[in-house]
């Protein structure tokens, strides 16, 4: 649109003018018939939409993206000297860049030194027969997950008022993410899928079953959920009806609330907790059998437990840890029970609850067996969201100076944090995003800062 029309006047440029790029220019009082145009019509073109900064370039399942560089080799673990059978694995040579800081609190000088650490990643190239064990298999995040394996190894669809859904993984980190891998000729950021970059299990081909203090059929406890729309539920009850009840798990009930006890009819026996101990292994190894897995991962996805006492001589030492169990120590949660199985039969353990599951001494423990061990919570909602937003603030120098949620899904896990030796679990998680915050910036929080991050917290609670 031309200048004028854009000030809301309607001119014309006849015999004695011409345009040019909408503007009316005299051209000496010749007339040039050929010049003669309405203003208003003369269109400027639309500036052509710039190419894209970025790039996602598809990696076909199964395939993986082949680094050129000598930090980057092909081997074997025979050849590299850990077995005589000869799996083939990738060997990865990083350089870890970071600062070593020295603060003066005299002078208050600050000394940054930077230092390289080496490390050698080995992974093996066949990934084999992946098993998830979950603890509270029973509960909301229990029957989704093991719902959406299902729906998405058998092609599930169903309806909604929306129309029709397929089955899809979008929420996983592993089979739905993309990473930033360099710059292709042109200068656009390339981004693969993150499963292009190592072996990664197929999500539809995991073996799942796990443990649950409730005997209820993993069908009836979905539907108790209700997380899944109508349809999709029905899709899946012949699917859900072929798993085998949940296995009896360990109950202490000075760890939960008291209004968990109706559930817990589907129970181990005794206050033995070696005898638990026994019986978890037990049950790995049975399901390692039976499935003819490679590899375990057990995830605790159950209610939120009381914190365990963490002193001299308990839990701070495997050792410790050890001996707790088999003197049936109080201050030994269920939680501690089952990642000390794990660890004893190899497999990797995800904390899924913000509780102290994983003391100094499972940790040392878990190192001992050269298994992993992760997590402080499932943090896939407001709690995530407050961490980046915060985050975000701070580093923009705006102080935020409260922070509350609500809890509108906190579902039986909601109701178990009505305690409070529980819910001082869940505060600390969620207060430590706070904490952090405060103590990362003395010049918006400068009382904070000086006495080492502590302040008062805005409200909090919700389930994340």
């Amino acid at each position: 649109m031309s200048a004028a029309a854009a000030n809301g006047h309607h001119h014309h440029a006849h015999a004695n003018g011409a345009t040019t790029n909408g503007v009316v220019k005299k051209q000496n009082g010749v007339t040039d018939a050929a010049s003669s145009v309405d203003v208003d019509a003369v269109t400027t073109a639309a500036p052509a939409r710039a190419a894209p900064l970025q790039r996602y370039v598809h990696v076909p399942p199964g395939d993986t993206v082949r680094v050129c560089s000598d930090a980057v080799r092909e081997t074997t673990t025979a050849a590299a000297g850990d077995t005589d059978d000869a799996e083939p694995v990738v060997e990865t040579r990083y350089t870890y860049a970071r600062n070593e800081v020295a603060v003066d609190d005299a002078t208050g000088r600050v000394t940054v030194t930077p230092r390289a650490h080496a490390y050698t990643f080995r992974t093996q190239r066949r990934v084999g027969r992946v098993g998830v064990l979950l603890v509270g298999i029973g509960g909301n995040n229990g029957t989704t997950f093991v719902g959406g394996v299902l729906a998405n190894r058998h092609g599930v669809r169903w309806r909604t008022r929306h129309g029709e859904h397929a089955a899809n993984v979008y929420g996983s980190v592993t089979h739905a993410s993309t990473v930033h891998v360099g710059t292709d000729g042109a200068g656009r950021a390339v981004y693969v899928p993150l499963r292009a970059l190592v072996p990664l299990a197929d999500a539809a081909e995991l073996v799942v079953h796990g443990w649950d203090i409730s005997a209820t059929p993993l069908v009836d406890a979905m539907r108790r959920a209700a997380v899944f729309d109508y349809d999709l539920q029905r899709a899946l009850e012949p699917h859900m009806r072929e798993l085998d009840a949940p296995w009896p798990a360990p109950y202490y009930a000075d760890f939960i609330a008291a209004n968990q006890a109706a559930r817990a009819d589907n129970v181990l026996p005794g206050t033995d907790k070696q005898a638990h101990l026994d019986a978890l292994r037990a049950d790995i190894r049975r399901f390692k059998r039976t499935h003819a897995l490679e590899r375990v991962v057990v995830a605790w996805t159950a209610n939120t437990e009381r914190f365990v006492d963490v002193r001299d001589g308990l839990n701070t030492r495997a050792d410790d840890v050890l001996a707790a169990i088999a003197r049936s120590d109080r201050e030994v949660s269920p939680s501690q029970v089952f990642a000390v199985a794990a660890a004893l039969e190899g497999c990797s353990y995800v904390n899924g609850s913000p509780q102290n599951t994983l003391t100094p001494g499972v940790v040392e423990l878990a190192a001992r067996c050269g298994t992993f061990v992760a997590g402080d919570d499932f943090k896939t909602g407001q709690t995530k969201v407050k961490s980046a937003l915060v985050e975000f603030l701070v580093d923009a120098g705006i102080k935020p100076r409260a922070i509350v949620s609500y809890n509108h899904l906190g579902n039986n896990d909601g109701k178990n944090l009505s305690a409070p030796k529980t819910f001082r679990s869940k505060e600390v998680s969620k207060a430590s995003v706070v904490d952090d915050m405060v103590a990362s910036n003395g010049l918006l929080y400068a009382q904070a800062g000086a006495d080492g991050g502590k302040a008062a917290r805005g409200g909090g609670g919700g389930g994340g």
